[in-house]
């Protein structure tokens, strides 16, 4: 696998040490299929400098024209974000975000709801437990992958009970829509995934984004690359990977974490590992080790088509 500490379009990964617009200036128009990211949210963490308002929306609209400017026609960009606080008062940065990228003529694909359970708790108002992804493409023909991420029915056994189609199974026997509510745990302290990234990526997410719109071979962008969470999700489904970072702790993870992938000691949590509810018994889902240099057989969420037989045993709680 060749690695590149800056662009080079003959390499699988490209880890740039710097400010992302630098590296932007680099890379052609239409370069990449999937920009995914979560930005800097301007609450003063140690990545970032706290800015005013109207700073740090001027700030982030370069980075987005950068980003549309080296978007593929038929790609998507995904810009993950929570909430900017100012004295107590929450400012949702979607919707303040949102102008920007309607302004570059993007389209709004969905406004994608990432719900977890843990986190701060609020004692002057409630906690917050969900942020947001704004997914939008350059175009109205777009790379959408549905099949790769559908998740298992509720319901699999359900069947029609009327009309021609009687007594045949009714939901789609690849599973079903993961809908714009996606319920996937963060990386919190006890997380396999953890490092001293404060607010890092679940792979598992980026799974979800980079198999559904991108094909094999693409290239995925990340210009807040962080400890590399982005690179290892498009590596390890047979894409190619590139971002920048400016912190060089963060950086050196990434490497590591990367290099950790290659000679097959990542854990990972799996894609297809259900949330733990006490209450009920959940199947015992170890870790994944992903091995780059090793074909990897978990590339999608199912089998191939045709080979799925639901059963009772196929439920989740």
């Amino acid at each position: 696998m060749k690695f590149s500490a800056s662009f080079d379009p003959t390499a699988q990964c490209v880890l740039y040490d710097g400010d992302c617009l630098d590296l932007f200036k680099s890379i052609p128009d239409g370069f990449a299929k999937l920009v995914v990211t979560s930005p800097p949210y301007n609450l003063g963490k140690p990545y970032e400098t706290h800015l005013d308002l109207d700073e740090y929306l001027a700030q982030q609209r370069r980075v987005i024209q950068e980003s549309v400017r080296i978007l593929h026609a038929r790609g998507s960009i995904c810009w993950q974000v929570g909430n900017y606080v100012d004295n107590g008062e929450i400012i949702p940065l979607d919707m303040i975000l949102y102008p920007i990228f309607a302004s570059f003529g993007l389209h709004l694909r969905n406004r994608i709801v990432w719900h977890f359970g843990h986190g701060l708790h609020a004692s002057k108002r409630l906690s917050g437990r969900y942020e947001v992804i704004l997914w939008f493409t350059k175009s109205k023909k777009y790379t959408f992958n549905l099949d790769a991420i559908r998740v298992p029915q509720k319901y699999p056994d359900k069947k029609y009970f009327k009309g021609p189609k009687r007594g045949e199974l009714s939901g789609n026997p690849l599973g079903k829509n993961p809908s714009d509510i996606w319920d996937i745990p963060n990386v919190k302290a006890n997380h396999i995934e953890k490092t001293m990234h404060p607010c890092q990526f679940p792979i598992e997410l980026i799974e979800r984004l980079v198999l559904s719109m991108t094909d094999e071979g693409d290239w995925v962008f990340d210009p807040f690359m962080g400890v590399g969470s982005t690179a290892i999700a498009a590596l390890i489904h047979n894409r190619r990977a590139m971002g920048a970072e400016i912190m060089p702790n963060y950086l050196a993870i990434a490497r590591l974490r990367i290099k950790e992938a290659q000679s097959g000691r990542l854990r990972i949590r799996p894609m297809d590992r259900p949330v733990y509810d006490p209450d009920s018994i959940s199947r015992n889902i170890p870790p994944r080790i992903i091995s780059l240099d090793k074909e990897d057989s978990q590339t999608r969420l199912f089998e191939s088509k045709g080979t799925y037989r639901p059963s009772r045993k196929t439920r989740r709680p």
